[in-house]
């Protein structure tokens, strides 16, 4: 058992004054303060040895990429701070620049005292360039953490349907095969914006989870489901039976969305640019739809489409 050294007086009242308690022990809470250190820093116990606080640590990553994990590296402040919050996500090591910290103490500093919180460090210039893509726009957070569990199409379509407060019916967005990410994060978005119930996405030849995905959806991934089914004709059919009217945007609609859509939930289906949809989803839609664009720009990107179909269905 370690034995506690007698201090003179002159010293023990020396600490009391810096301190404002007596003994000489520190108030100060474990966590990230204003100048983005590790608040409850190590500290020396009588004796000599230092016990270790909870929070910041000197960043152990510098020259060797970081491994050992099965899942991702999230970055960018909204996409870091969403997953953190997300109690599903399971989280392993969070990165941090020093004016991130700073300008981010409060919310980290919550966050990182939830249950499952993972072990931030404090990193520098190179930590980031090992860890992430050298495109990578982190804002000074980055999170490495597992794929995110998504619900069954089934699972959501056991759910009751009822109108929002707004009176609206619930919206799924339906993606065939739309594979960019940054696409698929600006759609995800949009849905998480508006209202909308999921997104689905087709098992192949579709945007996976990824970092770029989740900094373009700026949070939205850890807020709204991202469904992958095998079959998207057999899942439009299934949303078709729990009773979703399935609208299928394309330039050859015969009516536009306002004129189409009718008080009832619906399923929205948005292809891919270039190909849009495939012949067995037009088949399949109940209807085909346009949105009203007018010469010499004649369409829209995917993701702007998405955000404009919403405001229509749910705004």
């Amino acid at each position: 058992m370690m034995t506690q050294s007698k201090r003179p007086k002159n010293r023990q009242k020396s600490a009391n004054k810096h301190t404002g308690k007596s003994g000489g022990k520190s108030d100060h809470k474990s966590g990230i303060d204003g100048a983005g250190r590790n608040s409850a820093q190590n500290r020396t116990e009588p004796g000599g040895q230092k016990r270790q606080k909870s929070g910041f640590s000197p960043s152990p990553l510098s020259g060797s990429k970081p491994g050992g994990s099965s899942g991702h590296w999230v970055f960018g402040v909204h996409a870091v701070l969403a997953a953190l919050a997300n109690p599903k996500r399971r989280k392993e090591r969070l990165l941090v620049s020093k004016e991130a910290a700073q300008r981010h103490s409060d919310a980290l500093n919550g966050l990182l005292a939830q249950p499952g919180a993972p072990q931030a460090h404090q990193a520098n210039r190179e930590d980031f360039l090992n860890a992430l893509p050298d495109s990578a726009v982190h804002q000074g957070l980055a999170l490495q953490c597992a794929h995110l569990p998504q619900p069954h199409l089934e699972d959501l379509l056991t759910e009751p349907l009822a109108k929002a407060e707004d009176g609206s019916w619930p919206v799924i967005l339906v993606l065939d095969q739309v594979t960019d990410p940054q696409n698929v994060g600006a759609i995800l978005r949009s849905a998480a914006a508006f209202g909308a119930q999921a997104v689905v996405t087709t098992g192949r030849n579709a945007a996976a989870e990824s970092g770029v995905l989740a900094k373009t959806a700026s949070g939205a991934f850890d807020h709204i489901p991202y469904i992958a089914v095998t079959n998207l004709a057999r899942a439009l059919e299934s949303l078709k039976s729990a009773g979703y009217w399935t609208l299928g945007l394309a330039g050859e609609g015969k009516r536009s969305l306002a004129e189409a859509k009718s008080d009832a939930p619906a399923a929205l289906v948005l292809g891919a640019e270039g190909s849009g949809l495939r012949r067995l989803t037009r088949e399949t839609c109940d209807e085909l739809v346009r949105l009203p664009t007018r010469e010499p720009i004649s369409s829209l990107n995917v993701s702007n489409a998405a955000a404009v179909a919403l405001y229509e269905l749910l705004g």
